[in-house]
């Protein structure tokens, strides 16, 4: 795991930190791969993630198989940005970069 940044050594932030540690060591591989793809293509964003996913998955034509991993992983960052916002981290710096 990758040491977290910033969050200093106050009870507050370790209970996030721990809180984090345990979130990011119950992703699926697909999850942490769209961590390590929001980091390192995205600016660190969600959001041009989510509109590429979704532009994407409206073009015509698309394989059906392939529209049902983007679907899958715009619910997968969907419910990793909620994780974040409710507990104010990034998860970038909780996943090891490859």
């Amino acid at each position: 795991m990758v040491e977290p940044e910033g969050n200093g050594n106050n009870s507050a932030g370790a209970a996030v930190d721990q809180t984090a540690a345990e979130y990011v060591a119950g992703l699926s591989q697909e999850s942490l791969m769209l961590v390590v793809l929001k980091a390192q293509l995205y600016g660190g964003s969600w959001e041009p993630m989510l509109d590429d996913l979704q532009n994407r998955l409206a073009g015509k034509p698309y394989i059906f198989k392939l529209a049902n991993r983007i679907q899958d992983d715009i619910d997968r960052i969907e419910q990793m940005k909620k994780f974040e916002t409710e507990n104010d981290i990034d998860l970038v710096n909780y996943v090891p970069m490859p």
